[in-house]
C-alpha cells in the first residue's frame, strides 16, 4: 500500500483499491500518480490479463479532492489527466467495481473501463457545472455516445443517478446486490484470465482503435477549458461555498 492505494496481485489479476476512506476515497495527486504507475506496469506486463479498480470501505470515490483544485498548478497535464490518459490507453482490460458514491471523475473514468459492475445502492453524479467547471475525462465526447440524451441530464443538470440508470443507459455492465460489485468484478477477471492473453489484448486494442485519436484530442481540449474554469469566479465561489459547509 502506498499513497492511498492498495495494490494486490493474484495470478494474472491486479486489483487496485483506492483507500482514502476519511475522504470518501477522494483522489489526490499522490493517489493519481500511484494509479498511473500501476496501470503502466500492468500494460507492460504480458502476464497481467485484467485490472480491477475499486474503492475501500463503503465508497468507490467521491471524485477529485477539491483541496487540490485550489493548489498552484504547473504547466502540462495535471496528475488526474495523466491518470486518465493511462487508463484510456491501457492495453489490459480494466474492470470497475463500484459501491456507494461515484462522483465526478469517479464516473468519467468508468467510460474508459471495459467492464463496470455497480452495487445497487450506489449513487453516481457528475457535478462539474454546479462547481463552475466543465466536463473532463473525454466525457463530452464519450458520454453522449454511450447514454444518448441522458448525458444532458447528467452533465448539464448534474443530476444524480442510480446503478440501474447507469446499466439501462449503457454505462454499466451489471447491477449487483449491494456489497457484491467486487465479487462480480473478480468473476469477470477470472474469466478473462482464462483467455489466451495475446488475443485478449489485441482484441481490446482493436475495439479501441477507431476512437483513440478522438479521445486524446478531446482530453486535450477539455483540459484547456477545465484549467481556465478553475480560475473563474464561478468556480472559486462554488469552492468557497463547499469548504464553508
Amino acid at each position: 500500500m502506498s499513497a492511498g492505494l492498495i495494490v494486490h496481485r493474484e495470478g494474472a489479476v491486479l486489483t487496485l483499491t483506492i483507500d482514502r476512506q476519511d475522504r470518501r476515497n477522494a483522489l489526490d495527486t499522490a493517489t493519481y500518480a500511484a494509479l498511473t504507475e500501476q496501470l503502466s506496469l500492468a500494460s507492460a506486463d504480458q502476464a497481467v490479463s485484467a485490472v480491477i479498480l475499486t474503492g475501500a470501505g463503503a465508497h468507490f470515490t467521491a471524485g477529485n479532492d477539491l483541496r487540490d483544485f485550489q493548489a498552484e498548478r504547473g504547466a502540462g497535464d495535471s496528475a488526474g489527466l495523466t491518470f486518465l490518459r493511462a487508463l484510456s490507453t491501457a492495453e489490459v482490460p480494466v474492470i470497475a467495481a463500484v459501491e456507494g458514491y461515484a462522483i465526478g471523475i469517479g464516473v468519467t473514468l468508468l467510460q474508459h473501463c471495459d467492464f463496470v459492475h455497480i452495487g445497487e445502492g450506489a449513487t453516481l453524479r457528475m457535478p462539474f457545472v454546479a462547481l463552475g467547471l466543465c466536463p473532463e475525462g473525454a466525457s463530452s465526447l464519450l458520454l453522449p455516445r454511450l447514454v444518448g440524451r441522458r448525458a444532458a441530464e447528467w452533465l448539464l443538470q448534474g443530476k444524480a443517478f442510480s446503478a440501474e440508470d447507469a446499466r439501462d443507459a449503457g454505462l454499466a455492465t451489471s447491477v449487483t446486490p449491494t456489497g457484491q460489485a467486487l465479487a462480480a468484478a473478480q468473476a469477470t477477471a477470472a474469466d478473462l484470465a482464462r483467455q489466451p492473453p495475446a488475443a485478449l489484448r489485441l482484441t481490446k486494442a482493436m475495439m479501441k482503435r477507431a476512437d483513440r485519436h478522438a479521445i486524446q484530442e478531446t482530453l486535450d481540449y477539455e483540459a484547456q477549458q477545465f484549467r481556465a474554469r478553475l480560475q473563474s469566479e464561478e468556480a472559486q465561489a462554488a469552492f468557497a461555498k463547499f469548504f464553508k459547509k
